[in-house]
């Protein structure tokens, strides 16, 4: 694992470590005394550094030891800061010329000598009394106490009785159907799922349904860092009612229950397995002996459920929160008992609760119990605090334990990344690019063994939705693109994150989080007024923080203040002036990401050169904004996404390290900047407008310009994503020729755009898998049709192609073994649906979307259904509504009730019903099962020009 500058266990230590051998270069070898004296501050702060990761790795240590700790990593922060201002003093160049010049820089170098030597004399002072401590405290030996034994909350959760839970019957009916399907081979399932949504609970009722089929059977838990022999002991008693002779031999153990159920049908259940190495230990004691036994497993992290089952996703159960009315019932039973209502004067209090315990099982129990009992104001004190639910509160001590298991069991990179997600307020979608580039900006990551940092970043975020520790939302492509944070995770954050000074926080409830010590990072999401805040923020304890985010809040900070902001959060919540020109002294910039009203004046300093370090700049929604014509010069900018309609200033080639360059409006900026992009060898993601109408010959000129820069940007192989908008009303001509075309590109949407034909070159892109497309004419032919083109994308997911006139002939979906075997998602737009599947057509396809013209339906002049229906797979699910206001014309009912008529039959013959129509005068939209029971109804609103089938089983 690389070295991360920053984390939670450490500070800034190894940040700092590296700026101090900085000290210790060329530039400053001539400064009497100081390469000795940075030399033994290097060590020492080395040996600080390595025995804050021991202590880290201890999960309790006492007060001695925590306050050396918070000492150590709180003065990291302090020096680092004194170190930067420094560098920072020194790399200021003097205006000057001549003599004047050569005098200011005299001048300069014994200012320097002094600065120097002051500085390192305040870290020699309080790096000794650090250390003093080191040594009073006797730190190095420390070792943790042992302490009382906690009880295993799982004990709970295994012998909880059937008459009081709630929401279990269908998910255990599930999970049996799943086990017991015939067969005499040895099938594994797995249940997964975030912390609290009743994995065991579940495991246990199934085990009790099933264990009477089973000439043996055992329930066994696991810890995070099993003993092995002793599990496996502890396996044997409870099939054979015997211990093992052989105690302490993992390979003995192993043959025992081997051999014991060699020819029994057994059922077992492995409950809490936090890693793959424990299982495939476990699944050697297990033989196939074609007794048709059954294994079941529960985790909280996802790759472990895969591999418990072979890798096939069939037998991985997620487990599902509780719905609203599961949830009201299993709270108001705890509360006032089986079947009894909720008083009146209880109901505002209960829905907020509710609400905040996101139907979490866990949750729900643990906060019932605190209420039971209880009159108006301890329901209004604990709807009111739930924000700090695990602060000093005893009756929540088993939530905190469960919760707690997760956190301790991740590595320490991962502990940091993790509470940063506390700077976002509850309910918010996160996305991952703004989630991965802020760790960045904060140093919490590094590139690995040549893997880029934000690759790094990426697989960082894929970890924690494996580990279930936060909740993806938006999937494209198999690709989460964003997640949540569950409010009961989101608490346990804050909880560790006050713990450790990591983030401090003032939600919309004024209850600020971590005002003890100096703040490091801020977030405030509090929508009350001014005077509430102030009180408790000034601009002294802001002065150190290294991420601010601000949230749609009335209270707006001075950015003035923020001298060693790294990380800079803003939504504006409202319309007028937002002035930002202060960002241009914040030297240590390196992430700015604001998003503000459309009717908001956003006003950018004139000049930003100086933020050198600078890597995002993100501005979202604010209209017209004015960019600072030297941005263009800043080394490390890495991600720029401004405004559409935007002019950039020319010379945008400069930027080298230019990797996402959204929002550039190909008709607003010069065609120099548009031939500048070809420059840009670092693009990975390319997103372009077209927001002015031109003439025929200035459109085209501009799309030769941007053809060449495509074509330049091709050689350097690192363009994954293209997009292309128009949002004018000036037809676009694709090119037919693209020589080369990027190779590497993952996504290419070219709707902006219509070609004459399906392009032959786009079938080098063999690494794409989304694609949009519009063309003029698709043509069919026997041995190079052009569908063919797009049959041979091996990796192609999402297809959406449209077609402006119809075609001659049925465009077919050809079923060959090479063809469309990766598609999951096909979007087809035509005037007529002449489209046709073939046997063995998309063999993974889950989703279908169509759209057509019905005009002439009901006379039959213009029907047209596709054709191969019944070819489409048998895990296909969904056939989608989307509208299509090219072919939306004013149609009379009838047309509309005679398409609506020929598709319900047309799908009913393959045993995919409608069964719900819904939708506005022009949308439409039709549900479809695979069912065959349900009943159509027979109303349907007045359609328009598009008509959508919609099937959404799951």
């Amino acid at each position: 694992m690389a070295v991360t500058m920053a984390s939670v266990s450490t500070g800034v230590m190894n940040s700092l470590l590296g700026k101090l051998a900085t000290l210790m270069g060329d530039e400053y070898r001539k400064i009497k005394g100081v390469r000795n004296k940075v030399a033994s501050l290097l060590d020492e702060f080395s040996s600080m550094s390595a025995l804050l990761v021991k202590l880290a790795g201890m999960d309790e240590l006492d007060v001695q030891a925590r306050e050396w700790r918070d000492q150590v990593r709180e003065m990291s922060y302090d020096i680092e800061d004194c170190v930067d201002d420094f560098m920072r003093d020194l790399g200021q160049k003097c205006a000057t010329t001549g003599f004047l010049k050569k005098t200011a820089e005299r001048l300069k170098k014994l200012r320097v000598r002094h600065q120097m030597a002051n500085m390192i004399h305040r870290i020699e002072t309080r790096v000794s009394e650090v250390h003093d401590r080191r040594t009073r405290y006797k730190i190095d030996e420390y070792a943790p106490s042992s302490g009382i034994v906690a009880v295993d909350p799982r004990v709970i959760a295994i012998y909880a009785e059937a008459a009081g839970l709630v929401g279990i019957d269908a998910p255990r009916e599930e999970l049996v159907k799943m086990l017991m399907v015939e067969g005499k081979e040895l099938r594994v399932a797995s249940i997964v799922g975030f912390a609290g949504l009743g994995k065991t609970t579940l495991a246990n009722e199934v085990y009790r349904k099933l264990q009477g089929q089973f000439d043996c059977h055992a329930f066994v838990s696991v810890s995070q860092k099993p003993d092995m022999p002793n599990l496996l002991s502890n396996l044997l008693l409870k099939l054979a009612g015997q211990h093992s002779s052989q105690m302490g031999k993992l390979d003995d153990m192993i043959t025992g229950i081997r051999e014991y159920l060699s020819n029994k049908r057994y059922l077992i259940i492995i409950d809490d397995l936090w890693d793959s190495l424990a299982w495939k230990v476990i699944r050697c004691a297990f033989p196939e002996n074609s007794r048709g036994s059954r294994v079941l497993t529960t985790t909280r992290i996802y790759s472990v459920a895969a591999t418990c089952c072979s890798n096939s996703k069939e037998y991985v159960y997620k487990m599902k929160s509780l719905d609203d009315q599961e949830s009201r019932r299993l709270f108001f039973s705890r509360v006032f008992g089986f079947g009894e209502p909720c008083p009146v004067i209880y109901a505002e209090f209960s829905t907020d609760i509710l609400k905040r315990c996101g139907g979490l099982p866990l949750a729900i129990i643990s906060i019932s119990s605190l209420l039971a009992g209880q009159s108006k104001p301890m329901w209004e004190y604990v709807r009111n605090s739930l924000g700090s639910m695990f602060e000093g509160n005893p009756t929540l001590e088993e939530m905190k334990q469960i919760l707690d298991l997760s956190y301790r069991n991740l590595p320490h990179h991962l502990k940091t990344c993790l509470l940063y997600l506390g700077m976002y307020p509850e309910d918010y979608e996160i996305m991952k690019n703004d989630l991965s580039r802020q760790w960045m900006a904060e140093g919490f990551v590094s590139s690995i063994n040549g893997l880029d940092a934000e690759d790094v970043a990426g697989s960082y975020f894929n970890e924690l939705i494996n580990r279930s520790m936060i909740q993806p939302v938006e999937d494209c492509n198999d690709e989460v693109l964003s997640c949540r944070v569950h409010d009961v995770m989101l608490d346990l954050i804050r909880s560790k994150s006050t713990e450790e000074n990591f983030i401090t926080v003032m939600d919309h409830q004024q209850i600020v989080t971590g005002m003890n010590k100096q703040i490091r990072r801020i977030s405030l999401c509090n929508g009350g007024e001014e005077r509430d805040v102030m009180p408790a923020i000034t601009s002294e304890s802001l002065s150190k923080a290294r991420s601010v985010a601000v949230f749609r809040t009335v209270f707006w900070p001075s950015l003035l203040g923020f001298k060693y902001v790294r990380v800079l959060h803003l939504e504006y919540p409202k319309s007028g002036r937002l002035d930002l020109t202060g960002i241009c002294g914040l030297f240590l910039l390196r992430y700015v990401k604001i998003a503000c009203d459309y009717n908001t004046s956003l006003q950018l300093p004139s000049q930003i050169g100086e933020l050198r370090q600078l890597e995002t700049f993100d501005l979202q929604w604010s209209p017209l904004v004015s960019i600072p014509p030297d941005i263009v010069g800043l080394p490390r900018l890495s991600h720029l996404a401004v405004p559409k309609c935007t002019l950039l200033p020319d010379g945008i080639g400069s930027l080298k390290s230019l990797r996402t360059l959204h929002g550039f409006d190909v008709s607003e900026n010069s065609i120099d900047n548009v031939k500048c992009l070809g420059e840009l060898n670092n693009m990975r993601d390319l997103d372009l407008y077209w927001s002015r109408t031109e003439t025929l010959e200035e459109a085209e000129n501009r799309m030769d310009a941007l053809r060449s820069s495509l074509e330049r940007l091709s050689h350097s192989s690192n363009l994954k994503s293209l997009v292309l908008q128009n949002l004018s009303s000036t037809p676009l001509v694709g090119w037919s020729t693209l020589s080369p075309p990027p190779r590497r590109l993952q996504k290419l949407d070219l709707f902006g755009c219509v070609f004459p034909r399906i392009p032959k070159w786009i079938s080098q892109l063999s690494d794409l898998y989304r694609l949009v497309l519009r063309v003029e004419k698709v043509v069919s032919s026997k041995d190079d049709g052009d569908v063919d083109i797009l049959a041979r994308l091996a990796s192609l997911i999402h297809l959406e192609l449209q077609i402006e006139k119809c075609p001659e002939e049925r465009v077919i979906i050809t079923g060959s073994g090479t063809a469309f075997q990766t598609l999951k998602h096909l979007k087809f737009s035509c005037p007529k649906l002449l489209l046709a599947f073939e046997a063995g057509a998309v063999p993974r396809l889950q989703r279908l979307e169509l759209r057509f013209s019905i005009k002439g339906w009901q006379q039959g002049s213009s029907a047209c259904l596709p054709a191969g229906i019944k070819h489409l797979p048998p895990g296909f699910t969904e056939v989608s509504p989307m509208q299509f206001d090219h072919f939306r014309e004013r149609l009379n009912g009838r047309d509309a009730a005679a398409a609506k008529s020929a598709l319900r039959n047309a799908f009913a013959c393959v045993g995919i019903t409608m069964v719900r129509i819904s939708g506005g005068d022009a949308v439409p939209k039709a549900t479809t099962t695979c069912s065959t029971n349900n009943i159509i109804p027979d109303e349907l609103a007045t359609l328009g020009a598009t008509t959508k089938i919609s099937d959404y089983s799951s």
